[in-house]
């Protein structure tokens, strides 16, 4: 634990404290105004606590339970990853985050909520600007033109999905019936979990890719097994979480630590410094495909904020990189374009260019 003047709050990097603030929504809140995503979407499942905070979350929650994943989802993230990969194999090179992870995880996430008619690179475009309208107020500016603008596109699109019969859609079903939200708590919520499973899995799938090409004795274990690629997905995602940091606000004073922490104050977990706690993971800053315990990472987020969309980012990630591997020889990194995650809440590379051999050896 530590007082951070830059940060205007505690920062946590303890695994053990990490889990206990993210599992205790009574003393460690979201539900605050200054909440950087609340301020540009409105209230959500990811800006409220207790039965506010179920009751949005509840009517998108059973479809992205793992069976109902793998039964609805399978198919298509096959036949997506195959699509995008055939469009960019026969050059032998190509930036893979927009070119594949971005649009692989904005299509996916279009369907399940029902906004198969929208366009990929319209949803990319929103959500480029919601991600930079979400960093501008963590960075304590205001909202800007651009993520309002591109919230009310969102809006645009979703509200005739909302007038057609509940079951045709998981937004419709959302919004009548059983679902019961209002047409506003419907758009904040897809905005909250476009947001989420596209950033969330485009950079899982990045990281994933540059972890592996970055470390060729890993990538051979994985050749030559690729039962181990499972786990290589969680040690990426434990190394180098998507979502770096949570928030929080104490709604007590209560002491966590050595720290007193006082009512209203922020408190900020580093998932990525729990991630590499040494207490869990001896010799954190090693990429290790055998590493035992990797699942134990937080890159999801613990306790009722727990990442709605886990089953479906992990079934495109191995799906993905899996298919990466398996169709594109000798895949490696572009040396005359290096790169490497950066950012400190959204952590991804901002280009990934890769190489691979194309025709006969």
């Amino acid at each position: 634990m530590s007082w951070l003047p830059a940060l205007g709050g505690w920062l946590v990097l303890r695994r053990d404290l990490a889990l206990q603030v993210m599992g205790d929504a009574a003393t460690f809140t979201v539900d605050d105004a200054r909440f950087s995503t609340g301020r540009v979407v409105g209230p959500s499942m990811l800006t409220l606590d207790g039965d506010e905070h179920q009751r949005h979350r509840a009517p998108f929650a059973r479809p992205f339970r793992l069976q109902a994943v793998r039964e609805r989802f399978t198919e298509l993230v096959s036949a997506e990853v195959d699509r995008l990969i055939d469009a960019v194999e026969p050059a032998g090179e190509a930036e893979l985050r927009r070119a594949f992870a971005g649009p692989l995880a904005a299509t996916v996430v279009t369907h399940s909520l029902g906004l198969r008619e929208t366009d990929t690179g319209a949803v990319l475009g929103w959500y480029d600007a919601i991600v930079a309208a979400v960093t501008e107020v963590t960075a304590g500016g205001e909202v800007p033109a651009a993520g309002r603008a591109a919230f009310e596109d969102l809006r645009a699109a979703i509200d005739p999905v909302l007038d057609r019969e509940v079951g045709s859609s998981l937004l419709a079903a959302a919004g009548g019936g059983a679902g019961g939200l209002e047409r506003a708590e419907v758009v904040s919520n897809a905005a909250v979990m476009l947001f989420g499973g596209i950033e969330t899995t485009e950079g899982m799938i990045a990281n994933a890719v540059q972890h592996l090409l970055s470390n060729r004795d890993q990538l051979a274990l994985v050749t030559a097994d690729p039962r181990r690629l499972p786990n290589a997905i969680e040690e990426s995602l434990r190394l180098e979480p998507a979502a770096a940091m949570v928030d929080r606000y104490a709604t007590t004073d209560v002491k966590l630590s050595t720290a007193a922490i006082r009512r209203g104050e922020l408190v900020s977990v580093s998932v990525a410094a729990a991630n590499r706690d040494p207490a869990t993971f001896p010799d954190p800053d090693r990429f290790d495909v055998g590493r035992e315990n990797a699942r134990q990472h937080l890159a999801f987020a613990r306790g009722p904020h727990v990442c709605i969309g886990m089953h479906l980012a992990r079934l495109e990630a191995h799906t993905a990189v899996g298919r990466l591997l398996d169709r594109l020889p000798d895949l490696r990194l572009d040396p005359a374009h290096p790169s490497a995650p950066s950012g400190l809440v959204f952590r991804k590379p901002a280009a990934l260019r890769v190489l691979w051999s194309t025709g006969p050896d």
